[in-house]
């Protein structure tokens, strides 16, 4: 008889939770995935596909798919959250009775609560009562679509306890995902949210057609914005210099599969935001984390100038062509002011 694989419950069927039931299902564990709507686990489970976020990648059979969160968190010593951000707390509100009180809980969401200003991981340790030791994020450069065709890929595993970090290392560690281990949570997790919102005017820039010196700058300053805020917060600065800060930064930025790039660019060729929302099922996080990242920002006495003028055009105050030129004639300073 072969031996029985550990089990891990994925609760978000979008593109970046199945993606990562695949990393989890490679990586030698039977997956429970989560999906807010039937006719997603239907074809999960009956065409061995997710053929609304990823179309054409066959799931294995250690995959299935249930709308019902008692079913996917039966037994789960490991549980992943994959949902939009924003929508966590409502999702927590029903699920966390269901969660192990052993069980390690993961973050895969890159966002800062509206109102609360809180990451992702303390949203989690708010509702589910978990202490550090049990709360993990995992983020990096992870594009979902090229993580489901298994291209080489690398991200970081972080939690306060280093010990609890290797164990879910161990156990999302595939043939073509490597993650490595870091305690900075803090760090990790305003890398992973801010990238999101430069990525943002990077799409505007090249909306607007403008090529790669100003997407350079508008990236490199992200990623000093990005530096003070997690400095400020108690962060490693080493940690936004590794793949939780600048990998994340770059794919984000540089790639048509960035929902925040794409977004973006859509904005600099005239759409308005609404425009934008209407025509894409996909959850560009940097749209709502935007205002929460500069709240946040001004409250720790932290000069974010992009973040900013992102959360204006947002809030309808800025034009694209008005956010980026407002940005370059900025009075002038030293780099490291």
């Amino acid at each position: 008889m072969p031996a029985s694989r550990p089990m891990v419950a994925v609760l978000g069927a979008g593109s970046w939770g199945t993606a990562f039931s695949l990393v989890l299902s490679d990586a030698g564990n039977d997956v429970h995935l989560w999906g807010r709507r039937q006719e997603v686990c239907d074809a999960i489970n009956d065409k061995r596909e997710n053929t609304e976020y990823l179309p054409g990648i066959v799931m294995p059979e250690g995959i299935m798919a249930s709308h019902d969160p008692a079913v996917v968190l039966d037994g789960a010593d490991l549980v992943v959250l994959a949902v939009p951000s924003q929508r966590l707390r409502e999702n927590l509100e029903e699920w966390a009775h269901l969660i192990s009180p052993d069980a390690v809980i993961v973050s895969l969401m890159k966002g800062v609560e509206l109102g609360t200003h809180l990451r992702m991981s303390e949203v989690i340790a708010e509702l589910t009562g978990a202490g550090p030791e049990r709360i993990a994020v995992i983020t990096g450069p992870n594009l979902s679509h090229e993580i489901a065709h298994r291209e080489p890929a690398a991200s970081v595993v972080a939690c306060a306890d280093s010990s609890v970090a290797e164990r879910v290392q161990a156990r999302c560690h595939s043939p073509a995902f490597r993650p490595y281990t870091n305690t900075d949570v803090v760090g990790c997790e305003l890398g992973g949210t801010t990238k999101n919102v430069i990525a943002l005017a990077v799409g505007m820039a090249t909306g607007l057609g403008f090529r790669d010196n100003a997407k350079a700058t508008v990236i490199t300053r992200g990623l000093a914005e990005t530096g003070r805020l997690a400095t400020a917060m108690g962060a490693d600065p080493k940690t936004l210099s590794g793949l939780a800060g600048l990998g994340d930064l770059v794919a984000s930025c540089s790639s048509p599969l960035s929902r925040n790039r794409t977004f973006g660019e859509k904005l600099g060729k005239g759409m308005s935001v609404d425009e934008v929302v209407a025509s894409t099922r996909q959850v560009a996080e940097g749209v709502k984390s935007c205002e929460s990242i500069a709240e946040l920002a001004a409250a720790h006495g932290v000069d974010m100038p992009i973040v900013n003028h992102v959360a204006a055009l947002i809030r309808g105050e800025l034009t694209p062509e008005q956010m980026l030129r407002s940005l370059i004639t900025r009075e002038p300073k030293s780099e490291w002011a």
